[in-house]
């Protein structure tokens, strides 16, 4: 990687023309506290927060059940029925970090913030030579402490891998191109990049990588440089790390592809309230709502674009005078999410995750270019004010989740199962109504469904626990017998007990 450090004459004089952010030893003592800060709360919050559904739970307990069946191929949805939505990377981390820690959040989700610290180091050493390590410190933690990241960095989910995997393409197309006849080592992370998107969620990742990578060479002339890259070995090695597994699921469980590719990449984005979902229900909302998610997910950094709008003679001369067009290539870069969704229908503000880390660090080079290297006192200390925020926030869910779960306003079934367990493990723990993932985690899959309420005579007559929604409670009263006790609410269902004889009891 000593490559990437070596001096360039046109990066050296446009870092000179624009000026490199100054921090002083305060500021830069300030950065890592918040830093250090900001990885502790998240790493807090591993521990005490539950699983809620469904996203979470549902794909925490998909990586249970890895484990639990030793099926590494094939993601199940439920036991025997695969799951076809998103390639495993994510999985197998989880999987990995259960089978090494135990059946428990911090296993589930441990590797995927290890793949966030990975993320954030990449980011920095990448800046730290492009624009000096003031940009690249205040840039990682802009990161860290914007909303959807700081949630994402340890979440058990798809697009925090994906984001991976497309900052090593990013930093790795880049740092190839500033080469004079290409870097072949820059050039291959590039392409294992794009590996690990395929494994995390699959083409869109590189449609992500391909939007900015097309854009800016067009916008600037250098799409001609694309011959440094190393196409032939470059796109062997994708094909080498991701296409088995894709072989693999399908030969196993034929039909894959065909949803994989075709519904989940098409249908879901250009077909309105989708039907086709095999694991859940498409949602129509406004075509263009990925901008909304976008300003929503990059709080409370989102907001300090706009006073740069009322400076736009500074904002335009900070891309004139960036000869390496880094400033625009980071704009493709952050826009690239927004652009691929507007015309989508179904989308999640985690769609804008892979742009945030280029947001970042464009916001950064534009306020330097607007108010001047040095940052005078009032935003040096809004930015503090901002970064606490968000540390207090997540440190207060954190420790209210540990010391009183039931404020914890989250749809969750750890509490509801950990009264069960009290009064009984061994007896059967049904819900009324729709499935409950985290339900299903926190009984190592013994959780039972039932279609809905009108189906309550078909429970069995022996001991029992039954969970009906809240909402769902005073309907379904009058169908339970005299045996039913109610136990109590916890979280959005009211948990009732049949014939059970507390477990204790038995010994």
């Amino acid at each position: 990687m000593s490559e990437i450090a070596e001096p360039h004459p046109d990066r050296d004089r446009d870092l000179s023309d624009a000026g490199i952010l100054r921090l002083s030893r305060t500021d830069t003592l300030t950065l890592l506290s918040i830093l250090a800060a900001l990885g502790l709360v998240r790493l807090a919050a591993v521990f005490t927060l539950p699983f809620t559904d469904t996203t979470e739970a549902r794909y925490a307990e998909i990586a249970r059940k890895m484990v639990e069946t030793g099926d590494w191929i094939t993601p199940q949805f439920d036991y025997g029925v695969p799951f076809w939505g998103k390639p495993p990377l994510h999985t197998w981390l989880s999987a990995v970090g259960m089978e090494l820690f135990g059946v428990n959040g911090f296993g589930a989700r441990i590797f995927i913030f290890a793949c966030a610290i990975l993320l954030l180091w990449l980011l920095y050493r990448w800046v730290r030579q492009q624009a000096g390590s003031g940009a690249a410190l205040v840039s990682v933690t802009v990161l860290s402490s914007s909303v959807l990241f700081f949630g994402a960095s340890a979440f058990v989910m798809t697009d925090l891998v994906m984001t991976l995997g497309i900052i090593m393409a990013m930093v790795g197309l880049w740092n190839c191109l500033q080469t004079a006849n290409g870097s072949r080592l820059h050039g291959w992370l590039a392409f294992a990049g794009l590996a690990v998107g395929l494994l995390a969620k699959g083409p869109v990742a590189v449609v992500l990588c391909g939007i900015p990578a097309v854009l800016w060479g067009l916008a600037t002339g250098r799409w001609r440089e694309a011959g440094k890259l190393p196409w032939a070995s470059g796109l062997a090695l994708t094909a080498l790390l991701a296409l088995p597994w894709f072989l693999a699921a399908e030969l196993k469980t034929p039909g894959f592809l065909n949803y994989f590719i075709i519904g989940e990449h098409f249908e879901r984005f250009t077909v309105p309230d989708w039907q086709g979902d095999l694991y859940g229900n498409g949602h129509e909302r406004p075509k263009g709502a990925i901008w909304g998610d976008w300003a929503l997910a990059f709080l409370p950094w989102s907001l300090a674009f706009a006073p740069l709008l009322f400076m736009p003679r500074r904002v335009l001369q900070g891309f004139r005078s960036d000869r390496m067009h880094l400033r625009s290539y980071l704009l493709f870069w952050a826009l690239s999410p927004l652009l691929l969704f507007t015309a989508s229908a179904n989308i999640l503000a985690a769609y804008t995750l892979p742009g945030l880390p280029a947001a970042a660090v464009l916001l950064i080079l534009l306020c330097t270019d607007a108010w001047g290297a040095r940052p005078a006192r009032a935003p040096r200390v809004l930015f503090a004010i901002c970064s606490v925020f968000v540390i207090f926030t997540g440190g207060f869910y954190a420790v209210l989740a540990y010391a009183a779960p039931h404020a914890v306003n989250l749809r969750s079934e750890r509490e509801l199962v950990a009264k069960h367990n009290e009064i009984n493990a061994l007896v059967p723990l049904y819900y009324a109504g729709k499935r409950s993932f985290s339900g299903e985690f926190y009984t190592r899959g013994q959780a039972l469904t039932l279609p809905g309420l009108s189906d309550l005579h078909l429970l069995p007559p022996g001991p029992h626990s039954l969970a009906i929604p809240q909402a769902d409670e005073f309907s379904a009263v009058p169908h339970l017998l005299p045996e039913y006790q109610r136990i109590g609410q916890f979280g959005r269902h009211v948990l009732y007990s049949r014939n059970i004889i507390r477990e204790g009891a038995l010994r």
